[in-house]
């Protein structure tokens, strides 16, 4: 009788399965896994932020919307619900670092793989700059030391004080990221805990102090007059608050190669960080609306849900919620940091960037990507400070993030369009699937991601050009610069990235695990 297997045997075919498809897309596995179901949660929910968003918009969304703004977040959760369910399947069949650049690589080739990592990574460092930039809202509202510069009331106090707060945070992000994940991963769990105790806690304080019933939020104070479109011209321009909340979700698959059965644990993380998001916000927000002391307050649309909070909840209790929204704007800057490194990995591990070998070298100490940890940080806060003299720097930065993602997301769901039409699509068995109901979703989520790219691209001059004078450059800025970095970017890749792509030697499946030293490796 032949000696039994040894214990292992089981958990090395689990690992195999696990890595099928790093192999099919031609990577070596090189990371442990050890990350569960609820690690790969944390990273979706972290990059999402419910209190980061809903804290940093609230205000944006009421002055253009009023009350009845409300109505965009279940408008934006169905249409990124669609998009998520694509992801779902995408995460089931391909759950690798740099989700969204593997899969438009995969679905629409790699000339369509390169423009939609391209844009996802540079919407990282923009998006890292928006979020750094809710400090100045909260910060200053606790007390009046964290005002460094001028009083608040001159013309550029909170641009140049929102720079200062936000450089010192992406400072702080960097420092985490570089020295290791073990720090990360301890910081972001115990955010991402604090964050989510506090959403529900706030949900019911809030609840427990209504003062009005639910019609409020049909309330529009009339700022749709004047309008060519009326209100629904104004509520398109309020739904950017709620657009800038739900995306990221895509983060839990970037873990994909760090994660147990990430197959099956991918696609289940999409859709709990993204729905659990979409309930607990749209509570926070509906609450808000139906508990704050008077909805006609001009404190309403400028000191947002600070001033709801505080006024509502009283001053003790209103400043330790703001406390746990400044935990929540830290642990989201440094998922989103971190989302980065994982797609500039997975970029460069394909030789897809400039310098590919050298940002994909991770240090023998920290195990750490620290040259793209570094670049990532710079880029943020080079944004930050070229916009330093900007008043409307917080909607232009925050308008620009959200839109290249959306850009980015629309490079892997058309082309997996594509494929579905052409019958060459088909989910991984087993796993999760749509089955018929995925051509209608697939198409649904295109459109869905077309519309709101228009509309977050429109030359509003409420979002791009609201104070001094009026300049058609400022007005088109967001179709600028997402034009300028798309072709820019694509240019640069087919005259020269693009006779050198191709996996790296030492990421190619195939090639032993280096021993232990100097060696590159995924973050």
């Amino acid at each position: 009788m032949p000696p039994a297997p040894p214990p292992e045997t089981g958990l090395k075919t689990a690992a195999s399965s696990d890595d099928d498809a790093l192999t099919e897309l031609g990577y070596r596995p090189e990371l442990k896994r050890t990350l569960g179901n609820f690690h790969t949660f944390a990273a979706g929910i972290s990059y999402i932020s419910i209190l980061t968003g809903t804290f940093q918009l609230f205000y944006f969304g009421v002055s253009f919307g009023g009350p009845a703004y409300w109505w965009s977040w279940p408008m934006v959760f169905t249409g990124q619900l669609m998009v998520a369910l694509c992801f779902c399947e995408l995460a089931g069949r391909y759950p690798v670092a740099g989700s969204v650049y593997n899969w438009s690589k995969r679905m629409g080739g790699p000339h369509i793989g390169w423009l939609a990592g391209w844009m996802m990574t540079t919407a990282t460092m923009v998006s890292l700059a928006a979020v750094a930039l809710a400090y100045q809202l909260t910060l200053p509202q606790i007390s009046s030391v964290f005002q460094v510069i001028g009083d608040g009331t001159g013309k550029y106090d909170a641009a140049a004080n929102a720079v200062l707060l936000g450089t010192i945070l992406i400072v702080f992000t960097t420092l985490v990221n570089a020295f290791g994940v073990k720090l990360m991963a301890t910081i972001n769990s115990s955010g991402v805990f604090v964050e989510l105790i506090a959403a529900v806690v706030l949900v019911f304080l809030l609840a427990a102090h209504i003062t009005r019933g639910p019609s409020a939020i049909l309330e529009t104070h009339g700022l749709g007059k004047g309008h060519p479109l009326g209100y629904f011209g104004a509520f398109l321009t309020a739904s950017l608050a709620s657009a800038y909340v739900m995306y990221g979700f895509d983060t839990a698959s970037s873990l994909g190669e760090e994660s147990k059965d990430p197959a099956r644990n991918a696609p289940r993380a999409i859709l709990r960080a993204l729905i659990a998001s979409f309930v607990l916000g749209g509570l926070i927000l509906l609450f808000a609306l139906l508990a704050t002391p008077d909805l006609q307050s001009r404190q309403l649309a400028e000191n947002g849900l600070q001033y709801v909070v505080k006024a509502t909840l009283g001053e003790s209790v209103g400043l330790a919620i703001l406390w746990c929204v400044i935990v929540a704007i830290t642990v989201c800057a440094l998922s989103v940091q971190t989302a980065g490194l994982r797609l500039a990995f997975a970029m460069a591990r394909d030789n897809n960037l400039p310098a590919g070998t050298h940002l994909a070298r991770v240090s023998p100490r920290f195990r750490t990507p620290v040259l793209a940890t570094v670049l990532i940080g710079f880029v943020a806060i080079l944004i930050l400070v070229v916009n330093i003299k900007q008043p409307q720097i917080f909607s232009v930065v925050t308008s620009i993030a959200i839109v290249m993602i959306y850009v980015a997301y629309l490079l892997v769901t058309t082309p997996m369009l594509v494929r579905r039409l052409r019958g060459e699509w088909t989910p991984s068995g087993g796993r999760f699937s749509m089955g018929r109901l995925g051509l209608p979703v697939n198409i649904a989520a295109v459109l869905w991601g077309t519309a709101m790219t228009v509309n977050l691209l429109w030359p509003r001059a409420s979002v791009y050009n609201t104070t001094g004078a009026q300049h058609w450059y400022l007005r088109w800025g967001g179709v600028l610069f997402v034009g300028v970095v798309a072709v820019g970017g694509f240019t640069y890749y087919w005259f020269v990235q693009r006779m050198r792509t191709g996996v790296l030697a030492e990421h190619a499946v195939g090639r032993p695990l280096a021993e232990p030293g100097p060696a590159h490796g995924a973050p």
